[in-house]
């Protein structure tokens, strides 16, 4: 096993140099000499820029073969590769850029007016630097002799922090989740089992890679097994079935989102001979949708389960004929899969307790923040996930719930008091609590009750637009309902649950 992800690079290139790896859709292609040689060409540019290893050095790009060049050449180099998410808002990049202590981001035309916002607003003083205008990440191919080599990958070991992936906790503010190069290889390496990838694969990554799916499995998955994939800027429904047959795709990976969207397009389907399989993850996948999926299109869905804090995969169900279980996202794959108690010890089989993850994929430690960390990791190494579930006799896991309050929209975890603090911006907005509701397109959606001042006039699509100012679109409440007293406990503490309930029972 290669100790880093510059390493598995380097050792490609070496045994396949003229394969394949980034594809962009219109068909242009990078090998994975090419790819090598570029990687080590930012290294050596950053380097130059005097950014020391183990700097944080962040992107804000949509996805294209330049945005995963650049996290490579971030990697291949000793840096910290710090994602940014470009819909989290202003507020959320802000804190990011200032918690992650980046020292430079990389932009494109298309996002760099956002940046520069955000940075106006925190404290960081990073540099923005368009990769466009960057000489090692020039959009032409090059060949590997052209790179200017930098010996900053064999300073990197399999214990050198390589990423940094912000994720939403219940406190609101998102938590740092920081993973080492071999969480990521081992990010790959887990689904590449669990799918029986080789060389001969090609994926279709649909997810941003600042999202812990599309970028360990899309992007290290075909890394660690030699094969490769196209990177369309976004996902588009009208896009998806041609950009599988005119690149000859083997699989793809989706959230249960896209899975309903792709299957309420009425666009005729014909069969593509090239793809095997596709997989859903981050957020559970309703067996009815999973059903009339597979019987449309004919593609068998294998459902999966993962997290940013382990570098995506933990849980996978088999390949056909394996049997895969509709409802459960399978069996471990890679790591130690635990359902535990109060006390984290193992609960027999059939009983509900809380999920528990140990293995080389799994996070060290969130970012500057040690009491969430203890919180997390047990002294044995195990990652409480926060998830409930329960374990068969085969060893599937089924979710049964959460033991955190986070809203799951389209796969991204949204922690209701992001929504509530941008609510209490409002100077009418007394109490504000958000909370989930059952969504068919997004399996939950966002709503919220609030408390206003006698006489305001704050209505409903005011305080929407107040969210999305703050916070972003996507996680900005689909509805505010007003009402004179949120439901509270003993103590005091708005209940969400009951206001959820008050709101579905009309």
């Amino acid at each position: 096993m290669s100790a880093s992800v510059g390493d598995m690079l380097t050792r490609r290139a070496g045994e396949t140099p003229d394969a394949p790896f980034l594809l962009a859709p219109e068909g242009t292609a990078l090998s994975y000499a090419q790819v090598a040689a570029r990687a080590d060409a930012l290294a050596g540019w950053l380097a130059a820029q005097d950014i020391k290893p183990g700097d944080s050095v962040a992107w804000a790009m949509p996805n294209s073969p330049q945005s995963a060049l650049c996290i490579l050449g971030i990697l291949r180099g000793g840096y910290l590769a710090t994602a940014i998410n470009l819909v989290a808002g202003r507020d959320i990049i802000a804190y990011v850029l200032d918690h992650s202590d980046a020292r430079l981001v990389f932009v494109t035309d298309e996002t760099e007016p956002l940046l520069r916002e955000a940075l106006a607003q925190s404290g960081s003083q990073a540099r923005v630097v368009n990769a466009n205008a960057c000489p090692a990440l020039d959009a032409e191919p090059v060949s590997p002799e052209e790179g200017s080599a930098s010996n900053a990958g064999q300073r990197v070991g399999a214990e050198t922090d390589a990423l940094l992936m912000y994720t939403s906790g219940t406190t609101g503010r998102p938590k740092g989740v920081t993973l080492t190069h071999r969480a990521l290889l081992a990010g790959g390496e887990n689904p590449a089992a669990a799918h029986a990838l080789t060389p001969k694969d090609r994926a279709l990554c649909t997810l941003p890679l600042y999202h812990i799916n599309g970028l360990c499995v899309t992007i290290m998955g075909p890394l660690v097994s030699g094969g490769s994939v196209v990177l369309p800027p976004k996902f588009s429904v009208q896009r998806f079935w041609p950009l599988i047959r005119e690149h000859g795709a083997t699989w793809f990976s989706v959230v249960p989102t896209q899975i309903s969207y792709l299957l309420h397009d009425e666009t005729p389907f014909e069969p593509i001979p090239s793809l095997r399989f596709g997989r859903s993850a981050s957020a559970p996948l309703s067996p009815d949708v999973q059903t009339a999926f597979e019987t449309r299109f004919g593609v068998p869905i294998i459902e999966t389960m993962g997290l940013t804090e382990t570098a995506a995969q933990i849980l996978s169900n088999p390949l056909p004929p394996g049997t895969r279980k509709v409802g459960s996202p399978g069996v471990a794959v890679g790591n130690e899969v635990m359902i535990a108690d109060k006390a984290q010890v193992e609960c027999t089989r059939g009983t509900e307790g809380e999920v528990l993850v140990r293995g080389p994929n799994v996070m060290r430690c969130y970012r500057n923040n040690p009491d969430a960390t203890a919180e997390a990791l047990t002294p044995d190494g195990w990652l409480r996930t926060g998830d409930l579930g329960r374990m068969d006799a085969d060893g599937y896991v089924t979710i049964t719930g959460r033991l955190k309050e986070l809203i799951i929209k389209g796969g991204e975890n949204i922690a209701p008091r992001e929504v509530d603090e941008a609510l209490y911006t409002h100077p009418d907005v007394i109490e504000a609590a958000a909370f989930a509701c059952p969504c068919d397109r997004y399996g939950q959606r966002i709503e919220a009750g609030v408390m206003l001042t006698d006489g305001s006039q704050a209505t409903e699509d005011v305080l929407i637009a107040v969210c999305v100012e703050r916070i972003g679109k996507f996680k900005a409440p689909d509805r505010v309902h007003v009402f004179p007293e949120l439901p509270k406990g003993p103590s005091g503490k708005i209940q969400r649950i009951k206001l959820a309930a008050l709101v579905l029972e009309g």
